[in-house]
């Protein structure tokens, strides 16, 4: 099997007369977590939908373990083992934090053990658990983030897109979120991130992609990217420690 989880070859994507991705390449490295940055309109929200179908690609192609994906519906694609965390908050207010985490099972696949599941995603978030029958809506923002990873989770993923996940959180639930990403990686879940923190979410990866007008500018370690001096010149207006301290 490659050692790549997910690939896009010369991938072109936009908005009716739009192009935002022009001619996108790049690598995910299986069992990592890598971060894609770039300045506002570099195609990274852009990319995430069009590898999770919710934006056709115009041409080129997107491969995901050893297998042509390319403009399949995310339904299929959750069925093949990608789960999407979008920016912004995505849960069912008033409904139940359980009952929230139930539909997240929808898509599980015949004969899962959906109460095994349940119960391991209370056992991995015990805010959760604690606050299982109230409304989703009286939860933190931050609260609400976990909720919707672990209601992710819940599919058992081989890849996850998460973009933003840290807008509006404390400090402290930002050092969370980034323990939980890292315990999913330990796990064997490969994770592409989106992250506003870029000098965070970069400490806490294998690998980076650095976007630029709908390409890859750059993709390496995240350690060489940190320590690249052309990173905050160009794409982060200044120092990046400085830039997002």
């Amino acid at each position: 099997m490659a050692t790549d989880i997910l690939t896009l070859e010369d991938v072109v994507a936009g908005y009716g007369k739009m192009t935002i991705l022009h001619g996108l390449s790049c690598t995910v490295a299986r069992g990592a977590i890598t971060t894609v940055i770039g300045p506002n309109g570099a195609g990274k929200s852009t990319m995430f939908k069009t590898v999770f179908g919710m934006l056709p690609a115009r041409s080129g192609r997107v491969m995901f373990d050893d297998a042509e994906i390319t403009n399949l519906p995310p339904r299929d694609l959750l069925a093949r083992g990608i789960s999407y965390v979008p920016q912004g908050r995505n849960i069912f207010p008033e409904l139940s934090v359980r009952h929230n985490l139930e539909l997240g099972a929808v898509m599980a696949p015949a004969g899962a053990d959906l109460s095994g599941r349940m119960e391991a995603a209370m056992a991995r978030f015990p805010v959760l658990r604690r606050k299982a029958d109230q409304q989703a809506s009286t939860l933190s923002g931050g609260e609400q983030k976990m909720l919707e990873i672990a209601r992710s989770l819940l599919l058992e993923p081989k890849l996850m897109l998460i973009d933003e996940p840290s807008i509006g959180l404390s400090p402290l639930m930002v050092n969370e979120l980034f323990g939980i990403l890292t315990e999913m990686r330990h796990r064997g879940i490969t994770v592409l991130l989106i992250e506003q923190n870029a000098k965070r979410a970069l400490e806490s990866s294998d690998y980076g992609i650095v976007l630029e007008l709908g390409r890859t500018r750059i993709a390496d370690t995240a350690a060489h990217i940190l320590a690249d001096p052309r990173i905050g010149q160009l794409f982060l207006g200044g120092g990046l420690a400085e830039k997002v301290a």
